[in-house]
């Protein structure tokens, strides 16, 4: 039997553009085809990860740190970047308005040794992973302003109020961070809308995190594992 491109020539000019077009749309059917089965789905996945957001719904997302950020500075800037929801400063405390508030900042550090059964409550929680929170730093010997602002409104210990797309805290002891970013309406109430990320203070030089006793989980996996 000839070969395909030799039949393909020996066609009339029409019918080697047609042949030849069916063809290239076959071949292009079965590489995705096999994309799919072999290691697309994850490309796909994302793809309609990302397709599911509507646009125009508010959305928030932290910029800095990073998500497995590593700094030895007991000090961090936390930074966001806010879409379709205004800050409204003037407006904090007041009735709810639609697409207007303000932040709810909430920083927690990993306990060093965690019970595995309560890893795997948090893991498994309906509620999501938050449950496994160890010690708020939202006071303000921690956030400074906004901890004094926590304090004032009663939210001291649970997170910390913020009109500006920023945070900072400071005296952070070594450890595994976690923390929470919240749209809020006017009056403080959360919505849905938030974002996570995890951090890590390092320990100083020649400093070493104490060992776990036996059955206990580190910090660092039980972070690993909340990521």
């Amino acid at each position: 039997m000839r070969p395909f491109s030799s039949r393909l020539r020996s066609l009339p000019a029409p019918m080697r553009v047609k042949t030849a077009t069916v063809v290239a749309v076959a071949l292009a059917a079965v590489a995705v085809a096999l994309a799919i089965a072999f290691g697309g789905k994850e490309s796909s996945d994302a793809a309609q990860a990302e397709s599911g957001r509507v646009p125009g719904e508010p959305a928030v997302e932290v910029t800095s740190p990073r998500n497995g950020a590593r700094q030895t500075a007991r000090a961090v800037v936390v930074k966001v970047g806010v879409e379709n929801f205004e800050l409204a400063p003037h407006q904090f405390g007041s009735e709810p308005q639609l697409g207007e508030g303000h932040l709810r900042f909430s920083l927690n550090r990993v306990p060093d040794c965690v019970d595995p059964k309560k890893l795997e409550d948090a893991i498994n929680s309906p509620l999501g992973k938050g449950r496994l929170q160890g010690k708020s730093f939202d006071y303000a010997k921690y956030s400074g302003p906004n901890g004094a602002l926590a304090e004032r409104i009663g939210s001291a210990g649970s997170y910390s109020p913020a009109t500006r797309p920023e945070i900072y805290y400071h005296d952070l002891p070594p450890g595994f961070y976690r923390l929470i970013v919240n749209l809020a309406q006017n009056n403080g109430a959360a919505s849905q809308v938030h974002a996570v990320t995890n951090f890590q203070i390092l320990q100083p030089p020649g400093h070493h995190a104490k060992k776990c006793e036996d059955g206990k989980v580190p910090s660092a996996k039980a972070a690993a594992r909340l990521e």
